[in-house]
């Protein structure tokens, strides 16, 4: 069980915010929980055993490590940033099989990451945290779990990231649909495509993955596309062995490499999306791109449905080399029209049309605002994290919420990047939160960000973001709200965020000694 730590009182008060230890408080080790096993749950206990940390404990509600590369196992899987940057700088994979890498193998990175920093023991797989509750009194974190378990940590930090609840569409009639029906990211493999009369509902960065793999063994696949994307086509290759070779011969090729992709999203795209001169260059550029791929269809009619309306980079900007050619088969069709209803043989669409399926493939996406979802989360005066966030999902650096001490998030509110790799994100996260587990280990009892530097931090976010292609594009999209708000998408530089993460700043807390 997580140690309690911190004893005493609360005097209601902040007594200071010095990062010293505290007069007649002898440093202790804290007692930290993270909540998820992805590449932010495991990255941070990494940087925190490397800091000399060692009470941590990594709640995971699977049976195993991997978070979003555990669960989406679909046909085609793979990462859309190049694998030398989504990879850690401090764990560099020299022998990469391709440039843009495949499920299976980013989830055996992981698992080599986990072996490689022995966090085997810190694991609690098959356990499900669905409270966490501040405790004023004794300054720390009570965990309940599914199983009835109760267990008390000095930090907490939920790792769940953005993309880990699958969204389900309430359609009518969906639930009781007697053929197969599962979600992209909860793929039956145990189901055989063949000879099946398919339907995808959505045509997302998942859709464009596995529909060109599944098309030539279903006997017809009907594409129900939400709205168009731009879709560029994939530089993707094999590396040779000679180059992997290199690169563990000389680690400065890789290095070079992961530097090259980082400037080129850093310097060129992430100015394009953020700013109102970059955007119309932005526009110009990707309108080229994707014009030349989507001459691959050869249906003029069709080639116009699949030209989106609204401007490049308001929605992801996909990619894919056979996407388009999948939609040329004979058996695949693409149905612009909403899907209403579900019947006992097929779906309805808006224009009163029914398509017959016996399979039903969700590529709906997530819920991206879920940031914590299910777990409630339980701060001072018995405020739930939900209740906190009811005008819109708000975090200090996405990490931070005023009222709930020794609680951070990781790829939380408004850090995710539109063009990069957010395992850079996620470093500098982990840099901060260490941070935050020292001043903890030097005597003081909790952290609580201040309001008015939660809200100086977003009233300038949603500034910057409101002239972001993201905002004023034209379109709908999971960085958005129902209101509108940019509650998911970081508004600015990949450094610019590793700049303001740097230094956690204790000035920007009320900062409680222990007694």
């Amino acid at each position: 069980m997580g140690r309690r730590t911190s004893s005493g009182t609360s005097s209601g008060k902040p007594s200071g915010t010095s990062s010293r230890t505290s007069p007649g408080a002898a440093p202790r080790e804290p007692s930290i929980a993270i909540v998820g096993s992805g590449f932010s749950g495991i990255g941070l206990a990494i940087g925190l055993k490397k800091a000399g940390f060692t009470d941590i404990t990594i709640y995971e509600k699977a049976g195993g490590l991997g978070g979003v590369w555990r669960d989406n196992t679909y046909p085609g899987a793979a990462c859309d940033a190049p694998s030398h940057l989504y990879s850690y700088s401090f764990e560099p994979k020299p022998d990469w099989t391709r440039r843009f890498a495949e499920q299976p193998e980013i989830l055996s990175y992981l698992r080599h990451c986990a072996d490689a920093y022995d966090l085997g023991p810190h694991f609690r797989f098959g356990t499900e945290v669905t409270q966490a509750e501040f405790q004023p009194a004794a300054g720390n974190w009570r965990l309940h779990t599914a199983a009835g378990e109760r267990r008390d940590h000095d930090l907490l930090v939920t790792a769940c990231g953005q993309l880990s609840n699958p969204a389900v569409p309430l359609i009518p009639g969906l639930e009781a649909f007697p053929g197969t029906v599962f979600h992209s990211a909860r793929w039956d493999h145990d189901h055989d495509l063949r000879g099946k009369r398919v339907a995808v509902i959505g045509n997302g960065a998942s859709a464009v993955q596995f529909v060109p793999l599944i098309a030539p063994d279903a006997a017809d696949l009907t594409v129900f596309q939400m709205e168009a994307h731009w879709v560029s086509r994939k530089p993707d290759r094999v590396y040779p062995r000679w180059r992997k070779a290199l690169n563990r011969r000389v680690p400065a090729v890789q290095k070079l490499s992961r530097l090259g992709i980082f400037l080129w999203f850093e310097l060129l795209l992430n100015p394009a999306l953020v700013t109102p001169r970059g955007r119309r260059a932005l526009s110009a550029h990707i309108r080229a791109l994707c014009s030349f791929t989507l001459r691959t269809v050869r249906d003029p009619a069709l080639r116009r449905r699949l030209t989106p309306e609204y401007e490049p980079g308001c929605k992801r900007i996909l990619t894919s080399s056979d996407y388009y050619e999948a939609l040329n088969r004979p058996n695949v069709h693409v149905i612009d029209h909403p899907v209403t209803e579900v019947t006992p043989h097929g779906l309805r669409t808006a224009d009163g049309e029914h398509f017959p399926a016996d399979t039903v493939i969700l590529a709906t996406g997530f819920r991206s605002q879920d940031f914590v979802a299910p777990m409630r989360v339980i701060g001072l005066h018995g405020l739930e994290l939900n209740a906190a966030w009811k005008d819109g999902a708000r975090a200090y650096l996405g990490l931070a919420v005023n009222g709930f001490p020794n609680f951070f998030l990781m790829y939380g509110p408004n850090t995710n990047v539109g063009s990069g790799s957010i395992v850079h994100m996620l470093e500098s996260q982990i840099a901060y939160i260490v941070q935050a587990a020292r001043l903890l280990g030097r005597g003081n009892r909790s952290l609580d960000v201040r309001a008015d530097v939660l809200d100086q931090f977003d009233s300038d976010a949603q500034r910057r973001l409101s002239t972001s292609v993201w905002n004023r594009g034209g379109c709908d999209s999971w960085y958005l709200d129902a209101e509108r708000r940019n509650t998911n998408n970081w508004p600015g530089y990949m450094t610019g965020y590793r700049r303001r993460t740097r230094r956690l700043n204790p000035a920007d807390y009320h900062v409680e000694e222990s007694a």
